[in-house]
């Protein structure tokens, strides 16, 4: 059965959204505080997380931050801060969607099934339903399970930058400007906008880097965009 965990400090409104998702036929688990819900999502992530992001001793910012350098499983910010700034800044750090306060239940459920069918596994950009490959010398990507490795050390990506690298990685040389990987790494309804590719082009250099730090895997091309550098042949 599909679990999804509820971070959710007002009681009345955790209890609502786990009627209706019960009912819809979902497995619930609730936490009250940030700090709790970490800790369980790292140690046992679930299918999916409703994520508010006014929570006592942890906010939801950072534990969306926090979670997703161990786990990229879909979440949705749960909310009644509606100012762009954190919209933005949750969707860069890797949130699959964000839900403003007052919302209607029926509406949240309809957004978790989405959100549950298009981060399915095999649904990311590219070819969906295959095998590991290998991308780059060293470099391996699970289409299927949304895992990448680089000389066979786990990236420990989000689908986010996952979907980012397939589209780099399969194309060496080739220089994309930020609106064309929206389109192609990012296929979904979600509102990113191009600011948020610098973000998750930092973020894989640096985990790339951690790995082999003797080759730069991403170059900028000023004004244009982004491409991805093979490293030279032995």
């Amino acid at each position: 059965m599909t679990r999804i965990v509820i971070v959710e400090d007002e009681i009345d409104i955790a209890s609502v959204v786990q009627d209706y998702l019960r009912h819809s036929g979902y497995e619930t688990a609730h936490f009250a505080d940030g700090q709790s819900a970490l800790e369980s999502i790292v140690a046992s992530p679930p299918d999916l997380t409703l994520l508010d992001i006014m929570l006592p001793r942890l906010d939801g910012i950072e534990v969306l931050r926090r979670a997703r350098e161990h786990t990229a499983h879909p979440i949705i910010m749960l909310t009644a801060r509606i100012e762009e700034v954190d919209r933005l800044l949750g969707l860069e750090l890797g949130a699959d969607d964000y839900v403003c306060k007052p919302f209607s239940p029926r509406e949240l459920v309809a957004r978790v099934r989405a959100v549950l069918r298009r981060t399915a596994p095999g649904n990311v950009p590219g070819a969906p339903g295959q095998a590991p490959q290998s991308d780059a010398p060293g470099l391996v990507l699970d289409d299927v399970h949304w895992r990448a490795s680089l000389e066979g050390t786990p990236l420990n990506l989000t689908r986010r930058e996952f979907g980012l690298l397939q589209v780099l990685s399969r194309h060496p040389g080739r220089i994309f400007s930020r609106a064309r990987l929206l389109e192609l790494a990012y296929d979904d309804t979600v509102d990113v906008t191009e600011r948020a590719i610098d973000s998750h082009v930092k973020n894989l250099r640096r985990k790339l880097g951690a790995v082999s730090p003797a080759h730069d895997w991403i170059r900028s091309v000023y004004g244009v965009g982004f491409a991805w550098e093979a490293p030279p042949q032995a």
